[in-house]
């Protein structure tokens, strides 16, 4: 695992998974909100973002978070294993209204300058929607991955919980520790 994609709903745990995976593995956390973003919550052109996507795949290794569907076949392309959080939508709304409250007005360390948490309701839209607008495409595309790529769909928390604990347990018997 050198190249490692995480994707799914947003506050589905994308960046925290990658954190963790990032604190066994030392491999760089790329986030992709903090490479989109500009301060101010302003966005980059297709072209200039298409350029950094590009850019940043190009790494002998990482563990990226992020959608952004119009850079997702660059990234599964380069990615030797994805990991799609496929979370209920109640769950996932109900941590981005808890991530809106208790952040309301700062910005969140994976953000840019100026970013501030706040209530965008087109936002909350996309996340309510993300199963029926999002998910089925997203499971299309992984269907048909590479045989030599690692999937692993994960439903819930206590499915990423088990997968930490074994991977760690895995981890350290191959590391001799």
């Amino acid at each position: 695992m050198k190249r490692i994609l995480i994707i799914g709903n947003c506050s589905a745990g994308k960046t925290t998974l990658s954190l963790k995976l990032q604190s066994i593995l030392g491999l760089d956390a790329i986030h992709l909100d903090q490479h989109y973003w500009k301060p101010y919550w302003t966005e980059p052109d297709k072209q200039e973002w298409t350029k950094t996507v590009s850019e940043l795949v190009e790494k002998e290794s990482w563990i990226m978070d992020g959608n952004y569907s119009s850079t997702m076949d660059m990234r599964i392309a380069k990615a030797d294993t994805i990991i799609y959080l496929n979370f209920p939508t109640i769950v996932c709304l109900s941590r981005v209204i808890k991530r809106i409250v208790s952040n309301w007005g700062k910005v969140r360390y994976e953000m840019p300058e100026g970013c501030t948490e706040r209530l965008d309701l087109k936002f909350l839209h996309y996340v309510a929607m993300y199963k029926i607008t999002r998910s089925k495409n997203i499971l299309e595309k992984l269907k048909h991955l590479d045989p030599e790529k690692k999937l692993m769909v994960f439903n819930n928390d206590k499915e990423v919980a088990e997968y930490l604990i074994n991977f760690c347990n895995s981890f350290l018997f191959e590391s001799g520790v």
